[in-house]
């Protein structure tokens, strides 16, 4: 007999500014040593879930601008597993590389990885949000709700889903934590529906070396079908951590204060392309990259881009192997409740824009570029691949691919 099941949903929300001009206080925070210790099991998991997750979104989507968040994924699907029992939960674990971490390792280091990156500079706005909106009457067990509201601080709400007001609520709170980028995620409730689960990662910082607006002029961007699209063009000298090799030029370009958050950007050579540079693309890989940074004097140019990007990540869930958690027959959720549920759909929705101007760029003195120069010229004119990670823990925040600055 084929047991009836209701269906959980799962909304990953993701907003990267970077601008100028934001002010936090600055919060105690633990040495660099005891960062990464406390949580390099788990990041290496969630690295490579990300990686797992980007190769397949480009298998399916070379033609597009690619912009997810690892960590958004991995929080909320960290959540789920908590109510994951039996093969169900032994398939996420496996999906999730922490098949040698047991429930309490994955919820503590999550936890430090939170407070971790939502303190991590004064000059940077990184929040993460959890949250459960609950179908009024629908029985839970006490265990999930706790250990989702203690490890990821998730804001847990009981609501009436028959009613449009439910909408409303859930709609106001995504409003709230992404700054009004994202203003609506749902527009109505199936009856069958009893859980919405949503995480929301917002990131708004400076550039710790600022781009001139002075500097940024109209220049030519190389697609990969040889057409050309004409693009503003940010550049700057100063010295930046950068690495060359016969695949690629790499460069970190620091955010904030401590220059712990940075985005790096990864142009494959001429001649090669980003397929060849994605088929490289794992965790010891881009450790090893990372490592091999030096700091030199380098003229960078950078287009100015913005992109929202809307995925359902189910199918590409299930072909990474988490397949029970979306079946209405096999799915156990035990944990979470008493009743039969499973997971409907996935959705994974992102916004990023990136450029020189703020409230404080017209006040900033930044270098230009000199024609002078005798150091290394990075011309991100082609399509590139680029990340933002936090140094310290080794987190990789968001990841994504431009093959068209024009297209948001």
């Amino acid at each position: 007999m084929i047991k009836k099941t209701k269906p959980l949903i799962i909304f990953l929300l993701s907003l990267l500014l970077t601008i100028v001009g934001i002010t936090v206080q600055p919060q105690p925070t633990m040495s660099e040593t005891e960062n990464m210790t406390a949580t390099q099991e788990i990041v290496k998991a969630n690295n490579s879930f990300g990686f797992d997750v980007f190769s397949l979104l480009w298998k399916y989507n070379q033609q597009e601008n690619i912009f997810i968040s690892p960590s958004s994924m991995s929080f909320a699907l960290s959540m789920l597993y908590n109510g994951a029992t039996g093969e169900t939960a032994r398939e996420m674990r496996e999906v999730l590389h922490t098949r040698d971490l047991d429930l309490e390792t994955i919820n503590s280091q999550n936890q430090t990885i939170r407070e971790i990156l939502t303190n991590i500079d004064p000059q940077v706005q990184l929040a993460i949000a959890n949250s459960l909106w609950l179908k009024e009457g629908f029985s839970f067990q006490a265990e999930f709700l706790n250990n989702n509201q203690t490890f990821y601080n998730a804001e847990i709400s009981e609501l009436d889903f028959s009613s449009q007001e439910a909408v409303v609520t859930i709609n106001n709170w995504v409003n709230e934590n992404t700054a009004g980028k994202i203003s609506e995620i749902i527009d109505s409730i199936d009856p069958q529906e009893i859980l919405f689960l949503i995480n929301a990662v917002y990131f708004k910082g400076d550039w710790t070396y600022q781009f001139n607006p002075e500097n940024t002029s109209q220049r030519e961007f190389y697609l990969t079908d040889a057409q050309e699209v004409s693009v503003e063009m940010m550049s700057q000298m100063s010295d930046f951590a950068y690495l060359q090799n016969e695949y690629f030029q790499a460069i970190s370009l620091p955010y904030g204060e401590t220059e712990n958050l940075n985005m790096y950007i990864f142009l494959p050579v001429e001649g090669s392309n980003l397929d060849e540079f994605i088929s490289l693309l794992n965790l010891e890989n881009w450790q090893q990259w990372l490592a091999q940074m030096r700091p030199i004097e380098i003229s960078i140019s950078l287009p100015k881009f913005k992109r929202e990007y809307e995925q359902e990540m189910g199918d590409i869930l299930r072909e990474l192997g988490m397949q029970r958690a979306f079946s209405a027959e096999q799915a156990d959720f035990d944990a979470m409740t008493t009743q039969p549920v499973h997971v409907s759909n996935v959705k994974h929705k992102t916004f990023i824009e990136v450029n020189e101007e703020g409230t404080e760029a017209a006040a900033v003195t930044s270098i230009g570029v000199r024609a002078t120069s005798v150091g290394p010229i990075m011309e991100v004119n082609r399509p590139f691949f680029y990340a933002i990670g936090e140094r310290q823990t080794g987190t990789i925040l968001f990841m994504g691919t431009m093959l068209n600055p024009t297209v948001e």
